[in-house]
């Protein structure tokens, strides 16, 4: 008895790649999209706080994110814009959108985590409360959103990984706004040559109305 083996459909063989790029996409825009916005939220939140002492009492103090570093809100707006600029380009242009977006992504884990325990900034403000520049903060304590932070630049870090993975795969911009491309002209329409408004026309543009 003989058996046949049914050969696979070339069809669903091409369209694998295609699904996994769809995919792909959908993932990384959603992690490139969410991390900065995770990112962008936390650093407006309240990353520090403790007191000064000030006339014998203590005075409270509180340190935002962006008190503490700009890093991450500026690397977050980086992100976001080469997240869209994957699209605008092809090849290698690609590569160095994505690893730009890839290393926005990482910039802010570290910025978030190396400032997550930093007392600068509210040092700085209990010298300003209290009048003494050797002051410093005292009753100091953290909160979580460095670490919030930290984890929207680990999502923008897996779009940009995503990107340099798959983004060979992803579409690009149509090519009528691309630099340098040229549109097709249509052929020129033959000119009657009882008709003088008709060749006045061609001369404007260009043509040789006589069509040779």
């Amino acid at each position: 008895m003989e058996y046949v083996t049914a050969a696979p459909d070339p069809r669903s063989e091409a369209a694998a790649p295609a699904r996994s790029g769809r995919r792909s996409l959908a993932v990384a825009l959603l992690f490139g999209a969410l991390g900065a916005a995770v990112a962008l939220l936390a650093s407006r939140q309240r990353w520090a706080e403790g007191t000064a002492t000030v006339a014998g009492g203590t005075f409270p103090l509180t340190a935002k994110g962006s008190d503490v570093t700009g890093v991450p809100a500026a690397l977050a707006i980086v992100g976001l814009a080469a997240l869209v600029a994957v699209f605008a380009v092809r090849r290698a242009g690609r590569i160095a959108v994505a690893a730009l977006l890839a290393l926005s992504g990482a910039g802010i884990v570290v910025a978030a985590l190396v400032s997550a325990s930093d007392s600068t900034a509210l040092d700085e403000k209990a010298a300003q409360a209290s009048g003494d520049t050797s002051a410093t903060v005292a009753a100091l304590s953290h909160t979580g959103w460095p670490y919030a932070a930290a984890v929207g630049g680990l999502l923008i870090l897996l779009a940009g990984l995503l990107a340099l993975r798959f983004g060979g795969r992803w579409p690009a911009m149509s090519g009528r706004y691309e630099r340098g491309t040229d549109r097709p002209r249509r052929s020129a329409r033959p000119v009657d040559p009882e008709r003088p408004e008709e060749i006045w026309k061609a001369l404007d543009r260009g043509e040789d109305p006589t069509g040779v």
